[in-house]
């Protein structure tokens, strides 16, 4: 694993407990990446790795790695993802994909040749492993919403809301690419074409930076990505969806919410309170019809077999663990004529890197329609 900080206490946390919980091939914690080597050392005791390293390219040419998982920041994806592709390892690397499409495309590339070798390419797009969002998906196949009409999406977050908040690297396109939007705008545009099954086909957006310079080292520094976006989407099947996302939304911790209107039904979604969804039978006699709460914690619930008896919440970092589970099993089944791979993987992240850059591109013409 490469990258210790946020996501890399997320995955560690996966990889200690997902042999617990699923029937998966057996694994070993081998080796933890970072460039500081006191930091990197603390970390591996702490997350429980066997070893620690600075250097990513020695790691991934050792014979005794398997899987490579990405946990940087987004700037260094590339260079990491295609060198451990090309040296044979299975991949998982964290969203977005790339800063940029150039960059995006380099990767497809490498991980379409690494698949044709019997690679496992995946992209982590985690929120998709959450029970209730991958009860709604069934939900929406199942034809219970009938068809969809129209979809609301929005990621609000307030750790930015304090004008005083120093700089970091999310806030700096030469290593984020952008702010909220491809931070957690990607999470969102997510959910609306995978939710729906439906690809975006246009994009009409606005981007805001709403404190424009933040204390740095050396002083106030410029703020050189978004804190929000606003995008209104149309869908290949005929869907429309409106999008926002923020990192200045006072009150909102981690509110990915989610709601799907369709000619049969609804649902609608909050991480915020991650184990329920709500259902709107629209088939039912109207006396009787309204949303309904479904706290989803049964073992008939997607990945719920493996856990607790009923009523026993599962929390935030299980869906990692759910992330980790697939990839095991894709790893181990990629041989099976009906193996399908991993989903996402590259392709599907480069497909939503273009929607990105369309909402930019679409403020840039001061919120024209841009057509992918």
């Amino acid at each position: 694993m490469i990258g210790y900080a946020f996501m890399g206490r997320a995955h560690s946390q996966a990889w200690r407990t997902v042999a617990a919980v699923f029937d998966v091939p057996e694994i070993a914690r081998r080796v933890i990446v970072g460039r500081d080597e006191d930091a990197v050392a603390a970390a591996a005791q702490r997350l429980d790795w066997e070893e620690h390293a600075t250097d990513w390219r020695e790691v991934i040419a050792r014979d005794d790695i398997d899987i490579v998982d990405i946990c940087t920041p987004g700037f260094l994806h590339a260079e990491i993802a295609i060198a451990a592709l090309e040296a044979g390892k299975h991949v998982l690397c964290e969203k977005p994909l790339a800063n940029d499409t150039a960059e995006a495309e380099q990767m497809v590339a490498a991980a379409e040749a690494a698949q044709a070798r019997g690679q496992i390419v995946a992209l982590g797009f985690t929120y998709r492993r959450v029970p209730a969002l991958a009860l709604a998906k069934r939900f929406v196949e199942d034809g219970r919403l009938g068809t969809i009409r129209q979809v609301k999406a929005s990621y609000l977050q307030d750790w930015l809301v304090d004008e005083d908040a120093g700089m970091s690297w999310r806030l700096r396109r030469e290593t984020a690419g952008s702010g909220a939007l491809g931070d957690i705008g990607s999470h969102a545009v997510d959910q609306v074409q995978h939710l729906t099954g439906q690809q975006v086909t246009a994009v009409r957006g606005r981007l805001a930076t709403i404190v424009p310079r933040r204390p740095g080292e050396d002083g106030l520094e410029d703020v050189t990505v978004d804190d929000a976006a606003w995008a209104s989407l149309e869908l290949d099947g005929g869907a429309l969806a409106s999008v926002e996302v923020s990192r200045m939304a006072t009150g909102a911790k981690n509110r990915l919410s989610v709601e799907l209107f369709g000619s049969a039904g609804a649902l609608r979604f909050d991480l915020e309170s991650p184990n329920e969804l709500w259902f709107h039978d629209a088939t039912l006699p109207v006396a009787e019809q309204g949303f309904r709460r479904v706290l989803v914690t049964e073992p008939e619930h997607p990945y719920l077999e493996a856990w607790w008896p009923q009523g026993h919440v599962l929390g935030w970092e299980n869906a990692f663990t759910h992330q980790a589970r697939d990839l095991l099993i894709a790893i181990r089944d990629r041989e099976r004529p009906d193996a399908s791979g991993f989903s996402p993987d590259f392709a599907d992240g480069l497909a939503l890197q273009r929607v990105l850059d369309a909402v930019i591109a679409s403020d840039a013409a001061d919120g024209a329609t841009i057509t992918l």
